[in-house]
């Protein structure tokens, strides 16, 4: 069963419910139906919606990274991991991809270690190993990734570790060539669920399709018009590879839109339409028509950011809005600069999805870097990092090593750490950047207390950091984000800004008519956010990265009827 679910148009509640219908209706055991999801949020999210309609929940319902992490913990001694594998982060695949680098007598200052890591990353999705890439590459540069690509899989052998997309090509391969391992998981999870199928890349749709292979009941979620991750190697095409696949598939579509006004839908429909590669839904909703789209000509992105602060502060100042009903999202993160700077010089609090996130803090890192080598002595990256952190230290370590075992309690283990290490006197309590610091280490304590396993309390930390989290509107203040990270949220009124040809669309897209499409299903993306108002801007002249440009207006602005839109100045 594939469902085509428009934006807003409830399909978390359509997979939950479906589950719950499973379990009480079809009395199919909780145990025999496997739930996965994106992010950990969602998961939980699904969990807690089937326990209020059924009372209980299938054992095991997560990410696509956490359950191959589950099945290769249980049952990847058949390709020869050891049960206590590390899961290596970015930053710690950015160390072993570097020490390839220099392995093969070239310095990572010249040759990006992150762009090396990505193009491993993209081949990994595509399920082409270190041992096949050679064969596939073209030109210096993948030629050379090619050659670090084996030296980084053979570090990655020796630590003893994984890195997450090893998590799902390591399982398909498991699968492949074990049967009788396949054989078992398809007879335990006979029902499987997918939520956000558009976004699944080539080894998540194998690992499903060897799944669902004996009992072919599979049920997923997605819309095609929101597929905005292909560079993470997310394939909307998985939606009609599914019907090649499964020619018997049954089609639903979910079209009614609980989230919007009907003119923010038809404008979002007028733009998406101009895509040809996948299939489009035509959005109706029983809500209101609403007002028109607000279209701003700035003069520059100073002028710009002052309309979106003063349009905020008018509705402030005249109805029950408040700061977290507003949201603005750009194509880029360097965008947010002027608009940041505005919100500061009039006071209007405001909260940046995608700051540093709290496991890539350096004093955590730090401290992880101490309880993942407890948990795996052979892990060179995380005793590198120690090393750095002073010679004293590493000693003081060493010899409380043997005394800490992963069967201690986490908690001990990371005070015993702290205490003996003098960690902790890095910081001076009366310096605020360092309190902040000290009461990040803080917070980790309480992680710990959750996890008293070690191994368990690691492998959750490395999931939740691999998470592009998604955060809500939390607080009383005024959401600045890329549209990116909007995917999945709503706010009364959005404001998307720099629309202009080279911004958005991004210049990068230009030359390849696929890449046009994800940058129209972004712009979709970012208009089905606006609950009750859209507002559109774009600028005459703009200084950006430091150049000052003038830009025609974006192609998407051009595909919206002028019956949808009016132009709007700033009011004093």
């Amino acid at each position: 069963m594939l469902i085509l679910a428009g934006a807003g148009s409830g399909k978390t509640r359509a997979l939950t419910y479906r589950v719950a219908y499973l379990m009480a209706e079809k009395k199919v055991k909780p145990e025999n139906i496997l739930l996965l999801t994106f992010t950990n949020k969602a998961a939980k999210e699904m969990k807690e919606r089937v326990k209020k309609l059924v009372g209980s929940v299938p054992p095991f319902a997560g990410t696509f990274h956490s359950f191959g992490a589950r099945i290769l913990r249980m049952d990847g001694e058949n390709l020869g991991l050891p049960s206590h594998f590390s899961i290596f982060d970015e930053n710690d695949q950015e160390e072993v991809v570097k020490k390839a680098i220099e392995e093969i007598g070239l310095s990572p200052k010249k040759f990006n270690p992150r762009s090396v890591l990505s193009t491993i990353s993209q081949a990994k999705n595509e399920l082409i190993s270190a041992l096949e890439y050679p064969s596939l590459a073209r030109g210096y540069f993948q030629e050379t990734v090619a050659r670090v690509f084996l030296i980084y899989q053979k570090l990655l052998k020796e630590q003893e570790a994984l890195d997450f997309d090893d998590l799902l090509v390591e399982t398909v391969r498991l699968f492949q060539k074990h049967p009788e391992v396949l054989g078992k998981y398809q007879n335990r999870f006979q029902w499987i669920l997918v939520d956000e199928w558009q976004d699944t890349n080539r080894a998540q749709y194998l690992l499903t399709k060897l799944l669902v292979s004996r009992f072919r009941n599979l049920c997923v979620v997605g819309d095609a018009s929101q597929s905005i991750y292909a560079f993470r190697g997310a394939d909307f095409r998985n939606i009609t590879n599914l019907q090649k696949d499964f020619p018997d598939i049954k089609i639903y579509n979910l079209e009614q839109n609980y989230r919007s006004t009907q003119t923010i839908l038809d404008a979002a429909y007028e733009v998406i339409r101009h895509n040809h590669s996948h299939p489009i839904l035509k959005l109706w909703t029983q809500n209101q028509p609403g007002e028109k789209i607000g279209l701003y000509q700035a003069r520059s992105e100073l002028d710009e950011a002052q309309f979106i602060v003063r349009t905020i502060k008018n509705y402030l100042s005249s109805s029950d809005f408040k700061l977290n009903h507003f949201a603005v999202l750009y194509r880029t993160n360097a965008q947010s600069r002027s608009i940041e700077e505005a919100f500061l010089h009039e006071g209007l609090p405001y909260t940046l999805v995608g700051g540093v996130r709290f496991y890539s803090r350096k004093e955590i890192k730090d401290v992880l870097s101490y309880l993942r080598l407890i948990a795996n002595p052979k892990d060179a990256v995380s005793s590198g990092r120690i090393a750095k952190l002073g010679k004293r230290r590493l000693e003081k370590f060493l010899r409380l090593t043997p005394k800490l075992t992963p069967t201690i309690a986490t908690i001990e283990i990371l005070d015993k750490i702290l205490a003996e290490t003098d960690y902790l006197e890095l910081y001076n309590n009366q310096d605020p950047q360092d309190l902040a610091r000290l009461e990040n280490i803080k917070e980790l304590r309480s992680v710990a207390t959750q996890f008293p396993d070690l191994i368990t309390f690691l492998e959750n930390v490395a999931l939740v950091e691999k998470e592009t989290l998604h955060y809500g509107p939390s607080q009383n203040a005024v959401t600045l984000m890329t549209a990116h990270a909007a995917k999945g949220l709503e706010f009364p009124v959005v404001f998307i800004v720099g629309m202009e040809e080279g911004l958005f669309p991004h210049s990068r897209s230009f030359f390849e008519p696929l890449e046009i499409e994800e940058e129209r299903r972004l712009c979709y993306v970012g208009m089905t956010r606006a609950k009750q108002k859209l507002y559109f801007s774009f600028a005459s002249r703009r200084l950006y990265f430091g150049q000052s440009s003038q830009n025609l207006v974006s192609r998407f602005l051009a595909e919206i009827p002028e019956s949808f839109l009016e132009s709007v100045t700033i009011k004093e």
